[in-house]
């Protein structure tokens, strides 16, 4: 004697089972009810209206922040511009610098080479009356540091 059950399920789907007593399978049969089909379409109507509605805040929120966006983009493009431009001025300045410490070795080659220490001698001995000191005239002192000395005093006898 076969058994008829309705089971609901999201109050939506309604379900028969047939129970057959015996070596047959159960089966089940969807039964749709027009309910559903209305309430699915006024779900999707329901959140097309929404979707395209759209209310004064909401299109003054999205100008708002498409304006800080682009404010934002602009800012950004700007600053990598300056730094595109200084490095393109140090990278300019490098080159200058190396350029002058080259030009400043060879002036001060040329120049050491052009002086000749003998005849700077000379000219101090024979033209200024300068002469090498004597032994009498040499004061040795220590020194707490072997850099360099300042004197900020005549040195005693």
């Amino acid at each position: 004697m076969p058994q008829n059950r309705v089971i609901e399920r999201n109050s939506a789907l309604r379900y028969t089972d047939e129970v057959i007593e015996g070596n047959t399978v159960r089966t089940m049969s969807a039964v749709p009810q027009i309910r559903e089909r209305e309430l699915r379409r006024t779900q999707i109507e329901a959140v097309r209206e929404r979707s395209l509605s759209m209310n004064l805040r909401y299109v003054l929120f999205l100008t708002v922040a498409a304006v800080a966006v682009v404010t934002i983009c602009v800012y950004f493009l700007k600053l990598q511009a300056t730094s595109t431009q200084l490095q393109k001025k140090t990278v300019s300045l490098q080159t200058t610098l190396k350029d002058l410490k080259i030009e400043n070795d060879i002036v001060y080659n040329e120049i050491i080479s052009g002086i000749d220490l003998e005849d700077v001698r000379e000219k101090a001995m024979e033209e200024l009356g300068m002469s090498y000191p004597a032994q009498s005239q040499i004061t040795y002192y220590d020194a707490a540091s072997s850099d360099y000395v300042k004197q900020y005093e005549e040195i005693p006898d």
